[in-house]
């Protein structure tokens, strides 16, 4: 894993809850599951324990000793971030003091360009030369998406629809303009992956103003193949799904990838302009994020 900016705490203390009437507020409900923002440490250390699971339990990322010990997916940029939850209200567990809480069962984290610029930047950084783009639109608020993981038995249509009722609510309350963040290919080895890669090198590359290339002392080629030599219907089968559902809403992929040997990945650009998102999924979500307002 990079090395933290300059600026950034240690990890492992408690981030701070959210704060304002916007982070008290749900921004969606489908049934017993809630999405809403991270109100306590307590729920913030949950939602940094299920990315442990998820990450390190049934990926390939390789955990140090601290966080090993901890069973806690934590960084210092947690301590900034505002963590978005999906919570089962009928799985309700039973903590300390014997108080009961839904389950958190999903987790998004977003890392606003206004936070990031007072504390340090942002995570993204470390993996992609994100300065040249953000200097180009000096107008525009940008948001970083990242940590993004669901438990297992909630990885459905309706959990991922949730996850992004919230972004999207969370989007339009702070004014975003764009968005921006690593996706993850499970795996070390560029040549296994050449096929997808390829595909959003030659069908996906930002290009313009929107251009964000891989740091170069980390970056690896995504051109693996020629574009004749790309079966489509096979490279979209090999997505993540993740890496797919931005696709669809209209992202774009930064040149280069990076290989994260700690978390057994190999990371992509995601680059989203508001303004790009497809008109599709405005109007199935709402202009104003009314389809699962709570």
């Amino acid at each position: 894993m990079f090395g933290l900016p300059s600026g950034f705490p240690a990890a492992g203390k408690p981030p701070p809850a959210s704060s304002g009437a916007a982070g008290e507020m749900p921004l969606g409900r489908m049934g017993a599951l809630e999405v809403r923002l991270a109100r306590s440490a307590a729920e913030v250390r949950a939602a940094q324990a299920l990315r442990y699971r998820v990450f390190y339990g049934e990926m390939q990322a390789t955990a140090d000793p601290r966080t090993f010990f901890r069973r806690r997916d934590a960084d210092a940029f947690d301590r900034y971030c505002d963590h978005l939850l999906v919570l089962d209200h009928d799985d309700v567990e039973i903590r300390r003091f014997r108080r009961a809480r839904p389950r958190i069962v999903g987790t998004y984290r977003l890392l606003r360009q206004e936070v990031a610029t007072r504390h340090g930047g942002f995570y993204t950084a470390g993996e992609f030369a994100i300065a040249p783009l953000i200097a180009r639109h000096p107008g525009i608020e940008f948001l970083e998406l990242g940590r993004s993981c669901v438990m297992k038995p909630y990885r459905s249509k309706r959990t991922v629809e949730l996850l992004w009722q919230g972004i999207w609510a969370y989007v339009l309350n702070h004014g975003i303009d764009a968005m921006i963040g690593c996706a993850s290919f499970e795996g070390t080895d560029p040549d296994a992956l050449a096929l997808p890669l390829s595909f959003l090198h030659h069908h996906a590359s930002a290009g313009g103003d929107w251009l964000v290339e891989a740091r170069p002392e980390r970056a690896v080629s995504m051109n693996r193949l020629p574009i004749e030599a790309i079966d489509m219907r096979a490279a979209l089968a090999a997505m993540p799904p993740l890496i797919k559902g931005y696709l669809r809403l209209g992202a774009m992929i930064g040149r280069g990838a990076v290989v994260d040997r700690p978390f057994g990945t190999t990371d992509v650009m995601i680059v989203l302009p508001v303004e790009r998102i497809s008109e599709r999924y405005v109007r199935y979500y709402g202009a104003d994020a009314s389809r699962y307002a709570a």
